[in-house]
């Protein structure tokens, strides 16, 4: 199993939902909805994978982080973003100090 398989099937599904029937489809309903309402419903699956982990229920954590990550795709996807763009941020930052990273923000901003 490799992750970046899974990340790149489910991004393509994602896609393909832009044009679901928002009655039998969950991710064309919420692109339906628009952006506010992914937002919504990504911040309430922050909110529970948080809860979950203050709760110290590891299997509750995993689902719920599932969910977040879900969620944050259908983001991503909402606003034409590929997980790949992440990933390849996520490289980037690899073996930076993240107070390096930080900073360097900041300086570019």
């Amino acid at each position: 199993m490799n992750p970046l398989d899974i990340l790149t099937r489910l991004a393509d599904t994602l896609e393909d939902r832009r044009t679901a029937d928002p009655q039998t489809s969950y991710v064309a309903k919420l692109y339906a909805k628009g952006l506010d309402a992914i937002l919504k419903k990504l911040a309430e699956e922050a909110a529970e994978t948080l809860m979950a982990a203050k709760d110290g229920a590891p299997d509750q954590v995993i689902h719920e982080t599932a969910d977040l990550w879900f969620h944050s795709l259908v983001l991503l996807a909402h606003l034409g973003i590929r997980p790949e763009a992440v990933l390849a941020e996520l490289a980037r930052r690899e073996g930076v100090s993240g107070i390096e990273e930080k900073a360097a923000r900041k300086e570019g901003a």
